[in-house]
């Protein structure tokens, strides 16, 4: 992990001596303890967030099966991928960040990087109405241990498990795209929708991550049949 991000005061001075939390525009509060260290707040996404853009790493997957290969997964037994029938919601991910904890350096200014809490937070919100939009599994997938991922799953109260590809068996088997921060090898930000093993849909680059849920509803609502489309 990197040095911790240089945090400013809110330039409006709202934080004041009530005991409330205020953001400023970048998610960082001062917390009113003494000392009044910058705490980010990882639901909330800055302004100014450079897109990522469509550098064809991805495109290669639509078409592709999903690899028989066991994960483990945040609840329940290990999952295989290759065995899921049904409609399937897959997100891969960077990582999690973890309250009070340093994000790696630079991370806001890594494209498409910062927004796996909000990004997380929208599957859950939207978890229902992907049920009943026939979603039989959704799935965030990420190179963190499963350990790791755990605290993240139970503290956000996630409906869905997290599955673990410390491995990089599912991103060697599919060519997944990745990038490297501080020395870790970690997943780009991108999302399959995957019909009886097959990758129909695929959301990449995804930003703003926050908007990703209710944009594959909003896939879903358009293709209730099979069919293929890029997004």
């Amino acid at each position: 992990m990197g040095p911790p991000a240089a945090f400013g005061l809110d330039p409006s001075g709202a934080n004041g001596s009530d005991g409330l939390l205020r953001f400023d525009r970048s998610g960082v509060t001062m917390a009113q303890k003494p000392g009044g260290h910058a705490v980010t707040d990882l639901t909330i996404l800055p302004e100014g967030l450079e897109a990522p853009f469509d550098d064809g790493a991805a495109s290669h997957l639509l078409g592709r099966t999903l690899p028989r290969v066991a994960l483990p997964a945040t609840s329940g037994p290990p999952v295989d991928l290759g065995q899921l029938r049904g409609t399937v919601v897959l997100y891969a991910y960077p990582m999690t960040g973890r309250p009070g904890a340093p994000l790696p350096g630079g991370w806001n200014e890594i494209p498409g990087a910062r927004g796996c809490t909000p990004q997380a937070c929208g599957f859950r919100d939207q978890f229902a109405e992907l049920k009943a939009l026939g979603v039989a599994h959704v799935f965030g997938l990420s190179t963190q241990t499963t350990g790791y991922q755990r605290e993240a799953a139970e503290r956000l109260h996630l409906p869905f498990p997290l599955l673990s590809d410390a491995g990089l068996d599912v991103q060697d088997m599919l060519d997944l795209p990745t990038f490297e921060v501080d020395g870790d090898l970690l997943l780009k930000r991108l999302t399959m929708i995957v019909r009886d093993g097959e990758i129909v849909a695929l959301f990449y680059p995804v930003f703003p991550p926050d908007r990703n849920a209710a944009d594959v509803a909003d896939w879903l609502r358009r293709h209730p049949e099979d069919g293929a489309a890029h997004h």
